[in-house]
């Protein structure tokens, strides 16, 4: 008996597992599936399936471990055979940086599985596996993940990097985290029969409550949270995993705490966090960067404060391009700058790709509730997404409509009586945590495809300069005039406009040596026609140079002697070129 007992309780919460959109199946095979939400584990599985699969053309890494000690992957793929990494433009992509954003990780495993099943196959994907260097870390806060997935949470928990904070200032550290009371897996809500109570059942699905107005009768109280007050001080729930938020803690524009919530005590505290900043400053080849978050339907820019003044014009051109393309690859999502368009945060990890490694950095926020819809073809809602402005009794119908009929019933949980220690006879129900920020499983092949689309899109659009050597032509008996161009014909230009005026890293370098060879004068030609240069004082025979986006830059050098000359381009973003002539 207790064996089937033991059996039974196996099977449930394998049923459970299933129900909420993700598998404990150890069975992983290329090509990846995408019909379901990967664990944490199960993202580790993935990763080695795809290098066993492809070992000629991806490297497996650990980057850095966590505050719980699990292990933080990087994926890098890149052919040999076209170059070593770092002499190809970088490409970053990561997810997950806030634990209970889990579908962003799913878009970086389609990333990876798109790259690397389709090369040799697709010829778009084949050119840019040659071109690109690309590293991708599905998963950020590895602790988050995990503990999403095998603890009860609501669909906005669990966040935060597991370092010990007292959130409520009592002197203890994590003692009131949300308690599963009834053991379904989800942190739901709590409401409580009461006359004079501010709610009443909605005449029209009495799952929901509306306000009572001036002078009627109430029928509810709404308690918040489910859970119970674990340390005595009168609140629920107020204390659970210390809250330093991972995207608030990096190396660039940090700010404290009485700033900016979720700051922790300096930049860079979070251990997992600064073993992928190393990761990352070992890749200065990085000239694009995504990071994906899980709510909203945006695709944000930098800056994320506004006392960082404006990009670079030119760099704004580049973002527009890209950014206004991705709009149309993913219908529904908008391009913002975040601190003008959404709000201000500090130590953001936008920034600090932005700034510190000199890369155009876009923040994908992933799903739109607006598209969980059940409403007749002509219908319109006064507000399309709701995320961030609260939801309107006529759209949380909807949702229920929508959850009952679209996604089975799967998102919400009916309201059940349950004997409360404090509140005595309560009911609890809501949405439970795989909804209103996450997709059903049935949508998520759509969202990982469209946004792994916009993320290879701007893999595109990452710089291909080629050097044209124009003209050679002698005019004197020892002496030659060259005339030298530099072409791109991508729209990212090979050092972002903001590095050089920053002086974040060095320009790239145009250098001419030669045996027997003198270079007399050399500098950038503004016009071929007049003869009109630049001419630079010192060291003529290196220049240093910027190859805007869909354009060129062309110089002249008056060279004596005779023999081979070597011309070397050189660019930390865009690689390397070296051609000889003959004078």
């Amino acid at each position: 008996m207790k064996k089937l007992l033991k059996n039974i309780a196996i099977l449930t919460v394998v049923l459970l597992l299933s129900v909420n959109g993700y598998s404990q199946s150890d069975d992983i095979k290329v090509p990846l599936r995408f019909d379901h939400y990967y664990t944490y584990d199960q993202v580790v599985q993935a990763l080695k399936v795809l290098h066993k699969a492809y070992p000629d053309l991806t490297k497996l890494e650990v980057v850095g471990k966590s505050e719980e000690n699990r292990e933080i992957y990087a994926l890098t793929i890149n052919n040999p055979k076209t170059g070593e990494e770092l002499s190809k433009p970088g490409v970053y992509v990561d997810g997950n940086i806030h634990g209970n954003e889990i579908q962003a990780s799913e878009v970086c495993l389609y990333f990876l599985n798109t790259l690397l099943t389709k090369y040799g196959n697709n010829e778009k994907i084949t050119k840019l596996v040659d071109k690109n260097a690309y590293y991708v870390i599905p998963v950020v806060n590895v602790d988050g993940r995990c503990h999403f997935f095998t603890d009860a949470n609501t669909s906005s928990s669990n966040r935060g990097l597991r370092r010990p904070k007292d959130d409520d200032r009592d002197g203890l550290f994590d003692e009131d985290f949300p308690d599963d009371l009834d053991g379904d897996g989800n942190i739901c809500r709590m409401r409580k029969k009461d006359p004079f109570g501010k709610y009443k059942t909605d005449p029209e699905d009495p799952r929901l409550m509306i306000r009572v107005k001036p002078g009627e009768k109430g029928e509810w109280t709404r308690l918040g949270q489910e859970g119970i007050d674990n340390d005595g001080d009168g609140r629920v729930n107020e204390d659970s995993e210390g809250y330093v938020d991972p995207n608030r803690n990096w190396g660039f524009n940090w700010a404290p705490q009485y700033v900016q919530g979720g700051a922790g005590d300096y930049p860079l505290s979070g251990v997992g966090l600064k073993g992928i900043a190393d990761f990352i400053m070992q890749k200065p080849n990085i000239i694009i960067g995504y990071a994906f978050h899980n709510s909203g339907g945006m695709f944000l820019r930098g800056p994320s404060t506004k006392s960082q003044g404006k990009f670079h014009p030119k760099d704004i051109e580049v973002m527009d391009y890209l950014g206004k393309n991705n709009e149309k690859i993913v219908p529904g999502y908008r391009y913002l700058i975040s601190w003008k368009d959404l709000y201000s945060t500090y130590g953001d990890f936008g920034d600090f790709l932005d700034n510190i490694i000199g890369a155009y950095t876009f923040v994908g926020e992933l799903f739109m509730s607006s598209t969980e819809t059940y409403r007749d073809p002509e219908q319109k809602t006064e507000e399309e997404d709701d995320m961030f402005r609260g939801s309107s009794n006529e759209r949380n119908r909807e949702k229920l409509k929508y959850n009952d009929h679209v996604a089975m019933g799967e998102l919400y949980k009916e309201w059940k009586e349950y004997d409360h220690p404090t509140y005595g006879k309560i009911e609890i129900g809501g949405w439970v945590k795989m909804s209103s920020r996450l997709p059903h499983p049935f949508m998520l092949q759509d969202l990982v495809h469209r946004n792994a689309s916009a993320v290879i899109f701007s893999a595109e659009q990452t710089p291909e300069v080629e050097m044209e050597v124009f003209e050679v032509k002698k005019i004197d008996k020892n002496l030659s005039r060259v005339r030298i161009r530099l072409v791109n014909d991508k729209a990212m230009p090979s050092i972002s406009y903001h590095s050089v005026q920053k002086k974040a890293y060095p320009k790239d370098i145009l250098k001419l040596s030669g045996q027997g060879i003198k270079i007399i004068s050399g500098g950038q030609l503004t016009d071929n026609y007049r003869d009109k240069v630049n001419y630079k004082e010192y060291k003529p025979e290196v220049q240093f140079c910027q190859v805007p986006g869909f354009g060129k830059v062309e110089y002249q050098f008056l060279v004596s002697g005779k023999g081979n000359l070597v011309i070397e381009y050189e660019s930390m973003k865009a690689g390397k070129i070296k051609k000889q002539v003959k004078l």
